[in-house]
């Protein structure tokens, strides 16, 4: 897809903003502390000290009101409740990208969303026919499926450092489709038994969340109450609690300030020059504040927290598998990690660059920038490191351990694999002058051998 032969199909004006940067910017950085957490959870399981790592992790915490207790383990505490915070800032972000992102035209979000379905439906497919539709095995068909956001970015942010931000939007827009499909999996195929009146009781409180919004209410504390009681409805209906995550984070719609409400900062701020007392210095910031979304506010609040924190303590918690003669030794006959290597690796590379081929094709579908087809190629290839979401779903699809030891093998290698070959395919194109769009006025690149231009 040339620079040329694009041009027809991308968005006018597009540009990226500023928030969608910083979210770049944190997600990458939150990548290095991701590989921290994972080695050290390896090192961890494979030293003299392994047995203290299950032991920390299993090691039960209550929480106890009147003759009700709530006990589960430390890691299903962070699966569970924290991981709860990383699905609201998804649905946070998905909110923000409909609203007023960078795929707020629908035309824009055509390409990244049917890249994203064939990224989930071809490795599932092929997990499927290496493990078999029939017995436990193929329970795990939800592993392969899952783009790791944080350390996709981060490899973009190695090898690519002068890539354009458009090509780091667009996988962007694929992990938040992908993240859609993933939660979507969760509640329909890995949620065992539903209690419906728990679930109806979770049904009222987000509608009265949804009436919050729209009364313009504006102070946290009730927000917390109803999603703290909207949570703990969640968990008891047996649906997943991190899908009440992501139905929150879409209720908060991101906007740009009108000129009246800056009009009204601006005569708060002057009033606050001519008598600085305390009142109007509250004003002040009570009226920027209003200014800003409420989606803008929680994003700037968690993201950092979950980045820097929640994600690489459930790294930590769920990352640790053995990785002994012994182990490695099942794990290379197991079809399941083998699915999962070969899902992740070649089913992502083959879904992403037949689905965006896919999307071209059609009238109604453009680019949020110029895009090459090599570039689509290296993105497919990074779309393969799944390991967040992965790991997440192990937990749910398996309860014998040594399934779900493979499947953490088969995520560790396949989600390596995958990274290395997204290096190899962006040094390929970088040797070729091919890595970045050329400047206005610059000489067309070459396209990437074997790779036909869809016009």
């Amino acid at each position: 897809m040339s620079a040329t032969t694009t041009s027809n199909r991308v968005l006018p004006g597009a540009e990226i903003t500023a928030a969608a940067r910083d979210y770049l910017k944190t997600e990458a950085g939150g990548a290095v502390l991701l590989l921290i957490a994972t080695v050290t959870a390896l090192v961890w399981v494979n030293s003299p000290f392994s047995d203290s790592y299950e032991r920390l992790w299993e090691t039960p915490f209550s929480l106890q009101l009147g003759d009700r207790v709530l006990s589960e383990s430390l890691r299903h505490w962070v699966n569970d409740g924290l991981m709860t915070l990383f699905f609201l800032l998804v649905g946070l972000e998905i909110a923000r990208e409909l609203s007023i992102g960078e795929y707020r035209e629908r035309r824009a979000v055509i390409a990244p969303a049917l890249a994203a379905l064939g990224g989930l439906v071809i490795p599932a497919l092929v997990y499927l026919a290496v493990a078999g539709v029939d017995g436990p095995a193929a329970q795990g068909w939800g592993i392969a499926i899952s783009t790791d956001t944080a350390f996709a970015l981060g490899v973009l942010a190695l090898v690519g450092p002068r890539c354009p931000n458009r090509l780091r939007i667009f996988l962007l827009a694929l992990a938040i489709v992908d993240d859609v499909a993933a939660i979507g999996v969760i509640a329909a195929f890995y949620t065992d038994d539903v209690d419906l009146g728990a679930l109806l009781v979770a049904g009222l409180l987000f509608g009265l969340l949804a009436a919050l919004r729209a009364s313009r209410i504006d102070h946290p504390a009730p927000y917390v109450l109803v999603a703290v009681a909207l949570w703990l409805a969640t968990y008891a209906s047996g649906v997943h609690p991190t899908v009440a995550g992501v139905a929150m984070g879409l209720l908060f719609a991101a906007y740009v300030p009108g000129e009246d409400q800056l009009g009204r900062t601006r005569l708060l701020g002057q009033r606050f020059l001519s008598a600085p007392t305390a009142e109007s210095a509250r004003d002040v910031v009570r009226g920027v504040s209003s200014t800003v979304s409420a989606n803008d506010r929680l994003t700037l609040r968690l993201h950092p927290v979950v980045s820097f924190a929640v994600v690489p303590l459930f790294a930590l918690a769920n990352a640790g598998v053995a990785l002994d003669a012994d182990a490695l030794r099942t794990a290379a006959t197991s079809t399941v990690a083998i699915g999962i290597v070969l899902g992740l690796v070649a089913g992502k590379l083959v879904g992403v660059v037949g689905g965006t081929w896919l999307a071209l094709r059609l009238p109604a579908a453009s680019f949020s920038g110029g895009v090459r087809w090599g570039q689509v190629t290296g993105v497919a290839s990074v779309a393969g490191i799944g390991f967040t979401i992965a790991l997440f779903i192990t937990e749910l699809a398996f309860e014998d351990p040594v399934l779900r030891q493979d499947a953490k093998i088969g995520i560790l290698f396949g989600s390596l694999l995958a990274a290395l070959v997204a290096i190899g395919v962006f040094r390929f194109l970088a040797s070729r002058g091919g890595l970045c769009l050329p400047e206005e006025g610059a000489a067309e690149l070459p396209e990437l051998a074997g790779i036909p231009d869809p016009d």
